[in-house]
């Protein structure tokens, strides 16, 4: 079980608020310091009323009213300045966790869920946010209040004091034995929360599913057990706490009962006079509050401790993809690709590609087919580093693709997936995909290239219509020509098409492969052909199998070789569909 807390790695995002922290410290010191001077006018006050002087009373309460003033302004000015520093704090934090996750490889995502990343973006960091302003905020200021008030209660009468706190190290093992449990706990409800939001978001995407096979009562009674399961955690935790507090207020309550036992033998024995036991008392209802409050405060860190641990444990993962430090700038390419020897697996042992290498002329169209599973996908996704090969090397105009930036060999290739993925926002900035500045003459020409002008010219707001989350509200064909648009802006020397007409209807199919035809002009581009029929305009096929290339050629080559491809083409072409 982990024991050790990961708060000491939350240091370097709170010194560039150094100096928020430090005018708020100094307003807690400020506001600490009003309390031992209140207890003492108190005592002061009880002196003179029982002398019958009301004028030095009246006085003594001026002055009072002007110290609790100035004590709530100081109080004003530590919160107010430790918020500013707790939200700039999680910002930071919150931007330098997604940017992290957006360096990881596309292996990790592929098992991560997407609710559980969410939770920990948002609902984890905002606790740790408020975990940090508690810190300054409420916490300190009560164990500096504690310390001050206890030195002057020291000053007043030290035996009424030892005696009154002779509970404290029961009460610290107390808390600290409850708070450890309450981490635990709070960890498991903040995972079950976790499994609740990405069920959520597994639920939302999916709902034209869930609907279509009459799942809603199936999904409802996961969501229920889950729903269910975080009630659970959430109220065993609770529950911990309520006892913690019965528990150390009772113990609380006995010491203060004690301290007036002693108190009024000590007076009945002349040696504390009342006056002075009044300002005892008074600073000892001065830590009331703290006390109080340091109790529900350890609880709460260690609950946000538990969201340290998860943002941290996303910190911890390490990109599988890495730049090299002394990365060069991809120059501007002709499109010349050169795989040697590469083998690659996802799970040691199990080879996807095998010792294989190809070459990809400036220009040429490279077609790979064959069974699912053969590698292709596989193949084209070493090109850009999604993925790295565990040996061999893959060369664009006779550059290691290892040797250059990451971000100036993503820019010259070009994808276009079989399924188009949209993000909210409007046409022209989907076009614009990854351009913060775009122009829109530009835009235009691409959606022209791609066939795409004249329907986004028949939406309501044209180019500024709003596209719904993942494109819903536009047909499969339309979402196709706007990821050929996309890719025709960013004008890339190397393209890579996986079947992107495959889920088509007919009239759809043929615009998509005529605005395709325009993009792959002058360009080398990789197909990755499922239906046979699209390809036989490539310069070469490549037929793959378990990780090799077992047959190359053109169309007519391969079919008058009579092997795989002329096989897989004669089923295709017969009565009996099948996907490759």
């Amino acid at each position: 079980m982990k024991t050790r807390s990961n708060y000491w790695q939350l240091l370097p995002y709170l010194q560039p608020q150094w100096q928020n922290i430090a005018k708020a410290l100094a307003c807690t010191l400020a506001f600490t310091v009003f309390s031992p001077i209140l207890a003492w006018l108190a005592g002061q006050m009880a002196k003179y009323i029982g002398q019958g002087n009301v004028a030095v009373s009246a006085q003594l309460a001026l002055v009072s009213a002007a110290i609790f003033l100035l004590r709530g302004l100081s109080l004003y000015g530590q919160d107010v300045l430790m918020v500013k520093a707790a939200l700039a704090i999680a910002l930071n934090l919150r931007k330098r966790v997604y940017a992290h996750l957006q360096r990881l490889n596309l292996g990790y995502f592929e098992t991560a869920r997407t609710g559980d990343l969410s939770y920990r973006l948002t609902e984890d960091i905002d606790r740790i946010a408020e975990v940090v302003n508690k810190v300054f905020h409420d916490f300190v200021p009560c164990i500096l209040q504690l310390v001050v008030v206890l030195g002057y209660m020291v000053y007043l009468n030290w035996q009424l004091t030892v005696a009154a706190f002779v509970v404290v190290p029961f009460l610290t093992l107390l808390v600290s034995w409850f708070g450890e449990r309450i981490r635990n706990f709070s960890r498991r409800s903040q995972n079950r929360v976790s499994n609740l939001s990405a069920l959520l978001t597994e639920a939302f995407s999916g709902i034209r599913l869930i609907q279509a096979f009459a799942a809603e009562d199936y999904t409802t009674n996961l969501f229920g057990q889950e729903a269910e399961h975080n009630r659970q955690a959430k109220y065993v935790a609770e529950r911990l706490k309520a006892i913690q507090i019965l528990v150390v207020g009772f113990i609380y309550a006995m010491s203060v009962l004690l301290l007036f036992w002693l108190g009024g033998w000590q007076i009945s024995q002349g040696h504390l006079t009342g006056s002075t036991f009044v300002s005892y008392v008074a600073a000892g209802a001065f830590l009331i509050d703290p006390v109080g409050h340091i109790s529900v405060d350890y609880n709460e860190f260690k609950q946000g401790e538990a969201s340290v641990d998860r943002i941290f444990e996303l910190l911890a993962l390490q990109p599988v993809v890495l730049e090299s430090p002394q990365a060069i700038t991809l120059p501007p390419v002709t499109g010349k690709v050169d795989y040697r020897g590469v083998n690659f697996a996802y799970i040691p042992g199990q080879p996807v590609l095998q010792n294989l290498s190809l070459m990809a002329l400036p220009g040429e169209m490279i077609a790979l087919v064959g069974a699912s599973g053969a590698g292709k996908t596989t193949l084209v996704n070493l090109l850009p580093r999604f993925y790295d090969p565990q040996a061999g090397q893959i060369l664009i105009d006779g550059i290691d693709i290892r040797d250059v930036t990451l971000r100036s060999l993503r820019r010259q290739i070009g994808i276009v997936p079989q399924e188009t993925v949209l993000f909210s926002g409007t046409i022209a900035q989907n076009i614009a995909f990854g351009h913060a500045v775009f122009d829109l003459k530009a835009v235009q020409a691409a959606a022209k290239i791609a066939n795409a002008h004249q329907f986004i010219t028949q939406l309501p707001d044209g180019y500024y219509t709003w596209v719904g989350e993942r494109g819903v509200n536009l047909s499969g064909g339309q979402r196709q020509r706007l990821a050929i648009a996309r890719a025709v802006l960013l004008n890339p020397r190397i393209l890579i098409l996986d079947e992107a007409t495959s889920a088509l209807d007919s009239e759809s199919e043929a615009l998509v492969q005529e605005a395709l035809e325009r993009l792959m002009q002058n360009r080398t581009v990789f197909v990755i052909a499922h239906r046979l029929t699209t390809v036989r305009r490539a310069d070469r096929i490549l037929v793959m199998e378990h990780g090799r290339i077992v047959e190359s050629g053109t169309h007519d080559e391969l079919l008058q070789l009579g092997n795989h491809y002329a096989r897989f083409y004669a089923q295709q072409q017969g009565t009996v569909a099948k996907t490759f």
